[in-house]
């Protein structure tokens, strides 16, 4: 974890996040089944989390089965209203897999990157702050 965290740990249902001094927010995705329900909540958990502002996320990703089209593209639609970059760490092959799932017919709706490093994935983070 952190240790320049302005909060401590705020658990949710799908993730649990961090926010750091310099405004990046962290999560700990949970291994889940994400449904348009739990996501919606999850969006409000942010929003109260940021205090409405847009953030860049860094989210610590793990298998979790994979949300039926209509949850995809929910969450796909969510990303722009409260992330202004999102950067993947996880073991190589997972980050493809959930890039290919969620954004199959279409790009990415903010920048997106991928790591298997936490240090370089903050870094591309910063220039989004």
């Amino acid at each position: 974890m952190e240790s320049d965290s302005i909060n401590q740990l705020i658990e949710g249902e799908i993730a649990d996040y961090l926010l750091t001094n310099d405004g990046i927010l962290i999560s700990y995705s949970k291994s889940v089944l994400r449904t348009v329900e739990n996501i919606k909540a999850n969006v409000e958990l942010v929003k109260k989390i940021t205090n409405n502002r847009k953030v860049p996320l860094l989210i610590y990703l793990k298998n979790s089965p994979v949300p039926d089209k209509e949850t995809r593209k929910f969450s796909t639609e969510q990303l722009p209203k409260i992330y202004k970059a999102m950067a993947m760490v996880s073991k190589p092959g997972l980050t493809q897999l959930i890039m290919k799932i969620l954004f199959k017919f279409q790009n990415p709706p903010i920048p997106i990157k991928s790591f298997t490093d936490q240090e370089k994935a903050l870094e591309w983070l910063r220039r989004f702050l």
